[in-house]
């Protein structure tokens, strides 16, 4: 009973009175001090004075601005991004943004606009990048032109706009980007395009308007970046009306729910009279796909065939010799060796994901690309025993391989021996069975980035990454360690080299002292989403301004000697941590608001225990854990009482002891 009575004299002297912090609520979110700022969707209608005059770039979408006027923004003056998407602005008036000289990009985009004055965009000397976006405009007259001569992008989708005709004196010279997808635009004339003839390696965007006519040489006096017209029906039309037209990309691509026609040779024909470097023909069907089919492809660098619902290409196919990246994604293949690879001798980029069907690599299907410099045959289902230097033959040059989302693959030693210069292997979400002791990797000798993202891999053996001294990134998320545990020794003994290490989700309990300290690279270190306590954050007390995340761990209390090891680290992440919000954590707590600029998650790091603190951000977290003024008033009374006592027992100590002298 003395005990209890002692435990609860104790906790009344000591007990910590814990409130939370609430500041001035001032509606916007700060993301970068007195410069950038959130305030979407909060239902203002006026521009809240807690905004300080320096902002830069303002968020202020989903609010209440029916008209806009020389006031509305006036006092911030340093104004560089304003986005003022969907707030009902009807009215933009005279020199609305007057004062704004520095404003570079301005969005109105979902705004039901009914007027714009001519002077309305009067003021910024910089404006380059303007959002008109399902504005409702039907005419470009609507657009007022003044003070756009330093203009680079303009985008005017999803309208009524039937005419590209811009007023006259519209300034194009500068512009780079113009887009009108998504409007009711079916016919170009070349009227319509000498507004533009001013502007040089433009990217003009007609994606969804389905054109219907193009006068000939509408576009034959213009260089364009990029050309789209994704969508239209009937590629006849497009092709003959770019005769002699040049432009570095043609997207030509279609959607699902479009019934177009399907390409025949004949439409392809069209190539010969243009000058084009990247073609993308997705998602369109072939009527006569064969080596004719081709015939006008000699200029293309690029070629996009993605789901064009292909089983094999012909072989035999000549004059492709400038190619350099094929797209053959999701596509009909059984077997790598259909897509006849001999036909693009100077292929340095092929990607082959997502096949419709299983993929089978076969044995030596690319062989003849000696110059293929990046591979993706990530998400097929392939599966092969015994991989990858039969499949991969001859591509001594590959610097990229992506494997990833793939069923089983067996690697012995030196299993991409084919593909010494490899510089990246992504392997991840592919189930992998080592069938030899020493590394299947150790003859990449240039590896800097590998994946192994769930790939069931044994971790307990140590050379299963020797012969990596280039090894830059390592992801083993999701690969479990032998009883939770990183011990001292460990694979990751012969990457000295490692910059950035990720180990989330591999269900670790705990991590060695020592367990890292063959690393002395490293900038980069992801422990989230383990079980991992406070004990483990002492193996990196070596590192020095790393990141170091340790979201979704075990992390309740962190004692004193440990906050110096995170004092010296650049970035830190303790969110969805059941962090204690006790004065026993007290040395924590008064650390991290101390340091809030070296952490990030800061908005779901937040306390778990006391109960009536739990949900709680640390931030907003203030203990009071000295002796309160209930606490001295029991300790006033507790040493009278004790004094008393005191002098009694010893009265009556003196009184027994005299008594038997």
């Amino acid at each position: 009973m003395a005990f209890d009575v002692s435990c609860f004299f104790w906790v009344v002297l000591f007990s910590a009175g814990c409130k939370v912090i609430t500041s001035l609520d001032q509606m916007c979110i700060e993301k970068e001090a007195n410069k950038t700022y959130n305030c979407e969707n909060l239902g203002l209608s006026e521009i809240p004075d807690t905004l300080p005059n320096t902002t830069e770039f303002l968020e202020f979408s989903f609010n209440f601005l029916p008209t806009i006027h020389n006031g509305t923004f006036s006092r911030l003056m340093n104004l560089t991004f304003l986005d003022l998407t969907r707030c009902q602005i009807n009215w933009i008036h005279e020199d609305t943004f007057q004062s704004h000289h520095q404003l570079n990009t301005l969005v109105l985009t979902g705004n039901p606009l009914i007027f714009m004055a001519e002077t309305s965009l009067n003021g910024p000397k910089s404006l380059k990048h303007l959002f008109l976006i399902q504005t409702g405009i039907s005419n470009l007259e609507f657009i007022p032109v003044h003070n756009l001569e330093n203009l680079e992008s303009l985008y005017l989708g999803s309208n009524h706009i039937s005419s590209i005709k811009f007023p006259k004196d519209f300034p194009a010279r500068n512009l780079k980007v113009l887009d009108f997808q998504n409007n009711a635009i079916h016919y170009l004339s070349r009227e319509d395009m000498r507004s533009l003839e001013q502007a040089t390696n433009l990217s003009l965007n007609f994606n969804g308007n389905d054109v219907k006519g193009i006068e000939l040489g509408a576009f034959g006096s213009i260089v364009f970046q990029s050309l789209n017209f994704g969508g239209t029906l009937n590629l006849s039309v497009i092709f003959n009306g770019l005769q002699n037209s040049t432009t570095q990309s043609l997207w030509l691509g279609t959607f699902e729910d479009i019934d177009d026609e399907d390409i025949s040779s004949a439409t392809l024909k069209g190539l010969c009279e243009m000058s084009v470097e990247s073609l993308n023909l997705q998602k369109h069907h072939f009527s006569d796909f064969s080596s004719t089919t081709f015939q006008c492809f000699t200029q293309i660098q690029e070629l996009d065939l993605t789901a064009t619902h292909l089983a094999g290409l012909p072989s035999g196919i000549k004059g492709l010799n400038l190619l350099k990246k094929l797209v053959l994604s999701v596509n009909h293949f059984d077997q790598l060796c259909q897509i006849s690879a001999a036909n693009f001798p100077s292929l340095t980029h092929l990607y082959v994901r997502g096949n419709v069907k299983k993929l089978h690599l076969g044995v030596g299907c690319l062989e003849k690309l000696g110059n293929l410099q990046t591979l993706d045959l990530s998400h097929n289902d392939i599966e092969a025993s015994d991989c990858c230097n039969l499949q991969l033959r001859n591509l001594s040059h590959l610097q990229t391989l992506n494997l990833s989302h793939n069923e089983l693959l067996g690697l012995q030693s030196q299993a991409f021996k084919e593909c010494p210069r490899l510089e990246l292997l992504d392997l991840a979400f592919t189930r992998l069975h080592i069938n030899a002791p020493q590394s299947p990797f150790q003859n990449l000798h240039f590896l800097q980035v590998l994946n192994l993202t769930y790939c069931f891999l044994d971790t307990s053996n140590q050379h299963l990454l020797a012969g990596l001294p280039d090894l830059r990134h390592l992801n083993l998320k999701g690969n479990h360690f032998q009883d939770g545990t990183i011990m001292k020794t460990n694979l990751l003994q012969t990457v000295g080299s490692l910059e950035i290490l990720i180990l989330s989700s591999c269900g670790l309990l705990s991590i060695d002292q020592q367990a890292f300290h063959g690393l002395g690279k490293m900038s980069h270190v992801d422990l989230s989403h383990n079980s991992l306590t406070c004990d483990s954050i002492a193996s990196v007390s070596h590192f020095k301004g790393i990141y170091l995340n340790l979201a979704a761990n075990s992390i309740n209390i962190i004692p004193p000697h440990l906050l110096p090891i995170l004092s010296q680290q650049s970035t830190i992440n303790f969110s969805h941590n059941p962090l204690d919000c006790t004065c026993s954590n007290i040395h924590f707590l008064t650390w991290y608001k101390e340091n809030l600029h070296k952490l990030e998650g800061s908005e779901e790091t937040t306390c778990a225990n006391p109960p009536s603190l739990r949900g709680v951000k640390l931030s907003d977290v203030k203990l009071s854990c000295g002796i309160t003024a209930i606490g001295v008033f029991f300790l006033t009374v507790f040493l009278l009482l004790f004094t008393i006592l005191l002098f009694f027992a010893v009265k009556n100590l003196l009184r027994c002891k005299y008594r038997h002298i």
